[in-house]
């Protein structure tokens, strides 16, 4: 993936940084999640990239107080209401001067159907906005998961209809963390 192409099989690019680092980039993977789907994607993401030979490092949005250290960053953020988490939101508003000057990737999770394994999902409004701004590498939209027990009352509501359940597709999750990898050698 060399992040020129404006669609591929697997997200939206725009602008690239990538492919300057060597193989021992430090990458930040970063999430904003209610009920914890978006952090186990997030973590997917990271497993691969170690595999691949990079340092990796998983922390929610919330917690994270500078990315000067790390030389790439994947955000992801789950999907609520046609929004972008509120800690993938401000995660990406605080950290906004540093993110402009390194590779990032952005993931959101979130269709609680199988539209994410069908087609491409263009990034919601705040997200393409902050794409744009920064110079994002590539965008992509994983199926969600909402399991019983989930905070909230819209999750109730969704779960009680029996709308719930886990349509993450793991095998593309790790395909596109592949190609993260290969961007950042």
């Amino acid at each position: 993936m060399t992040g020129t192409d404006n669609e591929t099989a697997t997200g939206t690019h725009t602008e690239t940084h990538a492919g300057t680092h060597a193989e021992t980039a430090t990458v930040l993977v970063t999430y904003g999640t209610t009920n914890g789907s978006t952090a186990e994607i997030a973590t997917a993401v990271a497993d691969v990239l170690r595999t691949r030979g990079l340092t990796a490092e998983v922390l929610p949005a919330r917690s994270v107080t500078d990315v000067a250290r790390y030389d790439a960053v994947v955000v992801g953020g789950g999907l609520y209401a046609g929004r972008w988490h509120k800690d993938a939101r401000r995660f990406v508003r605080r950290h906004r001067a540093l993110l402009k000057e390194r590779p990032v990737w952005f993931f959101d999770s979130g269709p609680l159907d199988a539209s994410a394994s069908e087609r491409d999902i263009p990034p919601v409004r705040g997200v393409r906005r902050a794409m744009d701004r920064l110079g994002v590498e590539e965008h992509v939209t994983f199926g969600g998961r909402l399991a019983d027990g989930a905070k909230g009352w819209v999750a109730g509501m969704i779960l009680r209809s029996g709308k719930g359940g886990d349509f993450r597709d793991f095998g593309a999750i790790e395909k596109w963390a592949q190609g993260v990898a290969d961007a950042l050698k």
